[in-house]
């Protein structure tokens, strides 16, 4: 009986029982109760706006996606576009980076390892990336032994161990049985050690890659969403990415730094961008826990320990809504949008972050830029549903994956502590 096989019977044996736990796309997993450190499995994921049903292309997507999984639960990076050269021996490789993104795109759309109508098609996506970490060595930065995709050459050899985080974090309280829920845990666990192993002092964790920022931008999200479900992220590793994310935003001129951008403002104005708004997420998320704590804790040390990170807190939340306002001036500036000039996954990974952090805010430049992104991308699916990268990241999965991601932006989740706060 093949992998697939296999996956699909404890799939139907174990649906009953999870679909009496999980509640929604994120399931019942957010603040704590009365703001209290949140402990795994609890915290609350919900969508910032009221989500609009998914659209034909977007259906028309995710139809494409699932049809081009792999037997072994992974997806290759797709067919390339002919002016890239080579890469034809990878196409059907399955890969974790690719197999990651595609599995967010169908979480997105509502379905979980456990329910919906891609359950299958997500849980064998779990079952890959779960299998190639378990097989990974312990020390490196690594969690695959496949070299040489596309996504790894343009975003960064550990592009992987990144997005197995932020996949993992997400849909390890929504698998079908306690196996599949230990299992997935004990992957991301194994993925935080790596993570927080190998951060560098300056809070970043390479510069390899042709757009190394939004590798590190997807860093970030991954750390600051395992954060929000209660896993033991160490809080000085993320406090470093939070501090790199904001030194990369110059008020004085508006701008962001160009490292690791190739020399492109997209990149690191959403790489940046949306690093900053992950982790204000997450702060608060703790914020009610610290304000106790520094009313309350009997120790000076104590007071002082949460007095410093409210502190924090507070300029992570000035600098984001003055680099919001920076990005917002310039979403109607044609060449900032095009990023390299034309399509390719890092120009969908930059919207994604873009995105996910206005959706926060609501609001007039929210609704425009929802607006203007989703009749850009609707004007460039493929009549097969897919999406095409014009340069760099060409591969139709990751494209495909990423360009879905933007279009279900009102679904991604955010903590419901850190979301009426900010309300």
């Amino acid at each position: 009986m093949s992998n697939r096989a296999v996956v699909r019977g404890l799939l139907a044996t174990a649906c009953a029982a999870a679909l009496a736990v999980a509640q929604g796309p994120w399931g019942d997993s957010g603040a704590g109760k009365g703001g209290e450190p949140v402990k795994r499995g609890e915290a609350k994921w919900a969508p910032a706006v009221q989500p609009k049903p998914l659209s034909s292309g977007v259906k028309r997507g995710l139809e494409w996606l699932v049809e081009h999984q792999l037997p072994s639960g992974g997806w290759g990076q797709g067919e390339e576009s002919a002016a890239m050269g080579g890469g034809a021996a990878m196409k059907d490789v399955p890969s974790v980076a690719d197999t990651c993104l595609a599995a967010l795109a169908l979480v997105r759309a509502g379905s979980t390892p456990a329910k919906g109508d891609h359950a299958a098609h997500v849980l064998e996506a779990v079952d890959f990336v779960c299998g190639e970490i378990e097989k990974a060595d312990q020390d490196s930065l690594y969690v695959t032994s496949t070299r040489g995709t596309r996504v790894q050459s343009k975003l960064g050899p550990y592009i992987d161990t990144f997005m197995a985080s932020l996949l993992l974090s997400e849909v390890r309280e929504q698998m079908p049985d306690p196996e599949g829920r230990k299992r997935a845990a004990d992957a991301l666990e194994k993925v935080l050690r790596k993570m927080q192993k190998h951060q560098r002092a300056d809070g970043t964790w390479g510069d390899q890659g042709w757009a190394a920022t939004l590798s590190q931008a997807m860093a970030a999200k991954g750390l600051n969403r395992a954060a929000q479900g209660g896993y033991g992220v160490d809080e000085g590793v993320r406090a470093k990415a939070e501090e790199y994310a904001r030194r990369q935003f110059d008020k004085s001129s508006g701008k962001f730094s160009g490292a690791g951008s190739a020399g492109v403002p997209l990149y690191s104005a959403g790489s940046n961008l949306g690093a900053v708004a992950d982790s204000v997420n997450t702060n608060r998320q703790q914020e009610a826990a610290l304000r106790r704590q520094l009313g309350q804790a009997a120790a000076p040390a104590a007071r002082e320990e949460a007095r410093k990170k409210l502190d924090r807190f507070e300029a992570a939340k000035k600098d984001l809504a003055e680099a919001q306002r920076a990005v917002v001036a310039r979403l109607d500036d044609k060449q900032f949008i095009a990023g390299f000039g034309s399509n390719g996954g890092e120009e969908f990974l930059s919207y994604m972050n873009i995105g996910e952090s206005l959706v926060v805010q609501g609001g007039d430049a929210w609704k425009s830029w929802d607006k203007s992104i989703t009749e850009n991308l609707n004007r460039v699916q493929n009549n097969d549903g897919s999406w095409t990268g014009h340069h760099c990241v060409t591969g139709r999965t990751f494209c495909t994956a990423a360009a879905l991601m933007v279009l279900l932006v009102d679904r991604a989740p955010v903590p419901v502590a850190a979301r009426i706060r900010q309300r």
